[in-house]
């Protein structure tokens, strides 16, 4: 690929893209622990209108992210091809994500049509900025070593951020609710902090970074091309599956913990001590992606992990709810071998992208991401949905004692459900083939193509 003077990555430039998905977490992560129990217990709409809500809209806005991928991959300015998707899109995502929860008192059919409406443009928002950003990760280093170091302080950052959230949002949403203790008041005035805190973030992340891969000169646009090659790109396709299976498994348990530890724990209040806990062990583990990386192969790796998390999660349907020690052994177990495979999973994206480049002879690095993150979107809402769905079923009553049956169908959305989501994406990862001495020769063929470099080590 074409070399640059110093085509390895400094401190700075890999903090500032890293802040870009602190940013994006402050949302994706709110929306994952908490939309669902807004929704039922907050904004008082019915669990199974909010399944609805929690399947459809992800999914149709889902399919707006390749037509994204595919206009960023065709977007040319002076500051490159996504950069500037981040720059327009920060502030419409910083506003609507607080009208969100802003609780407007309406009648019961316009606060479902309030929730969909303010949901559906969020999820525009979100896909207009958060599609290219990831492609971003495709084009500033040539170097599949240096990609992988990126992808690390992306989600270090990134459960930075999500730690953020699964910690304070429960201790803020009661100290910012008001003399009245009003929960409504709470959600919206903390959606209000972190707003403010992730469009300036996302503004620091346009700044600071560079776009230096770039496609081959020749290219010439064509979509039908562009989407015949990707469904020719074995490796990537394995990937989709994985993506769709990974976020199933985060919407689902994600989702399903504060009513774990509201009705089945019997004390709210804790959940935000075992989200701390498990994403410090998280974020532990995303640091310890280079020591991993460097003794074993990264498809290896996802398999062995993920296989662990899916114990560490499915794990917990077998101990007692009352059993706060075990369930925080099995919460750091998890949570640790999880935290590599985010960093590991996204470096191997772009190794795909250069895989279609050096088969195909042309380069679609923001459809490659964006198909991914549609994937990902698919998988969301179906574990998010499941969760409305399945209480519903159970019988679930909000802000009421439940039955034994509804505790038991809540321990499944927390425990066994998620790890078989979990465990199958590991499975999936069998059939990767694109091993590591491969993507070494794939680098060093592209930058002969283009007369550069070959991407330092």
């Amino acid at each position: 690929m074409t070399s640059v003077p110093s085509n390895r990555l400094t401190f700075k430039e890999k903090f500032a893209y890293g802040l870009g998905d602190t940013a994006s977490n402050f949302y994706f992560q709110a929306f994952n622990l908490f939309l669902a129990y807004y929704y039922t217990d907050i904004f008082g709409l019915d669990p199974a209108k909010v399944g609805w809500l929690l399947l459809s809209m992800p999914i149709i806005v889902a399919f707006l992210n390749p037509v994204i991928g595919l206009l960023a991959d065709r977007t040319n300015t002076r500051w490159g091809k996504f950069r500037p998707w981040i720059l327009w899109s920060a502030i419409p995502y910083g506003v609507l994500g607080f009208l969100m929860f802003a609780n407007p008192q309406i009648s019961a059919a316009g606060k479902l049509t309030y929730a969909y409406v303010t949901y559906t443009l969020m999820l525009i928002a979100y896909a207009t900025i958060n599609t290219p950003y990831g492609a971003l990760m495709g084009v500033m280093s040539p170097s599949s070593e240096d990609r992988t170091s990126l992808s690390s302080y992306r989600f270090a950052c990134a459960f930075t951020g999500t730690l953020l959230i699964g910690w304070l949002v429960p201790w803020l949403k009661d100290a910012l609710s008001g003399d009245g203790g009003d929960p409504a008041n709470g959600f919206r005035n903390t959606m209000a902090i972190f707003a403010v805190v992730s469009v300036a973030m996302f503004f620091y992340t346009f700044l600071n970074t560079k776009e230096r891969v770039q496609a081959p000169a020749n290219q010439k646009s064509s979509l039908g091309r562009d989407v015949k090659d990707l469904g020719g790109n074995g490796p990537w396709l394995v990937l989709f599956f994985v993506a769709f299976l990974n976020l199933a498994n985060v919407g689902l348990r994600g989702g399903a913990g504060i009513y774990y530890f509201k009705y089945s724990v019997g004390q709210e209040a804790l959940i935000g001590t075992f989200n701390l806990v498990g994403f410090m062990c998280f974020i532990l583990g995303a640091l310890a992606t280079k020591f991993f990386t460097k003794r074993w192969s990264r498809r290896s790796l996802m398999i062995v992990l993920t296989v662990v998390n899916a114990a560490g999660i499915g794990g917990c349907y077998f101990v007692d709810p009352q059993n706060l020690p075990m369930l925080y052994v099995m919460n750091i177990i998890g949570s640790f071998a999880a935290g590599p495979t985010p960093a590991i999973v996204w470096s191997l994206y772009a190794d795909t992208a250069d895989y279609g480049e050096w088969k195909f002879g042309r380069r679609a690095t923001g459809l490659i991401f964006s198909a991914t993150v549609l994937a990902q979107k698919v998988g969301l809402a179906i574990g998010s949905a499941m969760i409305g769905w399945l209480l519903s079923y159970y019988g679930f009553v909000a802000n009421a004692a439940q039955t034994p049956r509804a505790i038991h169908g809540i321990n499944l959305l927390f425990t066994l459900l998620p790890g078989c989501f979990a465990l199958l994406a590991g499975l999936a990862i069998f059939f990767y083939k694109l091993d590591e001495p491969q993507v070494k020769q794939i680098e060093a063929d592209l930058a002969a193509r283009k007369g550069g470099a070959v991407p330092a080590a």
